[in-house]
């Protein structure tokens, strides 16, 4: 069974899930079985995805419109997924940059499962960054005019 889940960041009015909307039933999902929200990702509270998790029964199938719609940030996609996946339920993207994704394909769960590595290395990497940035500079280290950035030049 296909299940859908779609979502808007602004609940304004100035986006549509009419777009997502219609690619869910064309992509054979029925119209009642269409989770929805109309927030940001960034919040926790999205009552929509909460209610289409729950839904979802081991040999289901989650469509999204775009991969980014499931996800809050990198930690929180692949967790998702790998969660996903522990259940035995299917993931199918249909637009955009993970739009090859199909894990009840083999072709699919090969894309995926490479997607899922390197977001998985990468996020391994990114708590680095910021924790370099707060660092002290060295003692008579010049700072570059403009953006704050260390020269590395006394």
């Amino acid at each position: 069974m296909l299940i859908g889940y779609v979502r808007v960041s602004k609940s304004d009015g100035s986006q549509t899930l009419a777009p997502q909307r219609d690619a869910m039933l064309q992509a054979g999902v029925e119209p009642e079985r269409i989770y929805q929200d109309l927030a940001s990702g960034r919040h926790d509270a999205r009552p929509g995805l909460v209610a289409c998790l729950k839904a979802l029964q081991s040999g289901n199938t989650l469509v999204l419109w775009r991969l980014d719609r499931l996800g809050r940030d990198l930690k929180h996609l692949v967790n998702t997924a790998e969660d996903l996946r522990v259940r035995g339920i299917g993931l199918k993207v249909l637009a955009g940059a993970g739009a090859q994704i199909d894990t009840t394909t083999a072709n699919g769960r090969l894309a995926f499962g490479i997607l899922q590595r390197l977001l998985s290395s990468s996020a391994l990497l990114l708590p680095s960054a910021p924790r370099r940035a707060w660092l002290p500079p060295a003692p008579g280290a010049a700072w570059a005019a403009g953006r704050a950035r260390w020269t590395g030049r006394r």
